[in-house]
């Protein structure tokens, strides 16, 4: 939709003369509707058209007004859940989220950063860096050839035992593991 153009015109007196800013008589004023949003003055020699287009200006003013409105309110909402979901995911109590400045974007990336920067201040351990499935695979492979393993001092244990052993019933006994 195309805006309406702002048609500007010099208000004559009944006469036809050009009004002066002290000469009001050709305004009707209402002295208590002044307060009032929806007031337009008028002026005695307005056409239906220019009193339709100040309405139609009226309205589409607060419709953008309410609009601006609701975006702003939509936006901080949206800036409210973005942050609760990443101080969820980074494990962060969600109150320090009070202390992010507005000017932040309310992007994870933007809120992550700031996290990081600031996270010596309210004690916020930084993450582990993320291992690969493959090298989880791996290390758990390791631990159980580990487990089941003899540990080198017993063995060494149990070899100094054996030579040291000065009868048959005694090395009978080391290998019986009593």
């Amino acid at each position: 939709m195309e805006p309406l153009p702002i048609l500007r015109r010099t208000p004559t007196t009944n006469k036809g003369e050009v009004a002066m800013s002290n000469n009001r008589d050709n305004i009707n004023w209402d002295i208590e509707d002044e307060d009032d949003e929806d007031y337009t003055p008028t002026y005695d020699n307005d056409t239906d058209l220019v009193k339709k287009l100040r309405k139609a200006l009226k309205a589409e003013q607060r419709r953008a007004k309410e609009l601006e409105t609701n975006l702003g309110e939509l936006s901080k909402a949206q800036k409210e859940r973005i942050l609760k979901d990443v101080f969820t995911s980074r494990g962060v109590n969600a109150k320090i989220a009070a202390f992010v400045p507005n000017d932040i974007e309310a992007t994870e990336e933007a809120i992550s950063s700031w996290i990081d920067q600031y996270s010596d201040v309210f004690g916020i351990q930084q993450n582990a860096p993320k291992v690969s499935e493959q090298d989880i695979a791996s290390m758990q492979k390791m631990n159980n050839v580990l487990t089941n393993a003899e540990a080198p001092g017993a063995s060494d244990d149990i070899a100094n035992r054996l030579a040291n052993a000065e009868s048959e019933d005694e090395i009978l006994t080391i290998l019986s593991g009593q």
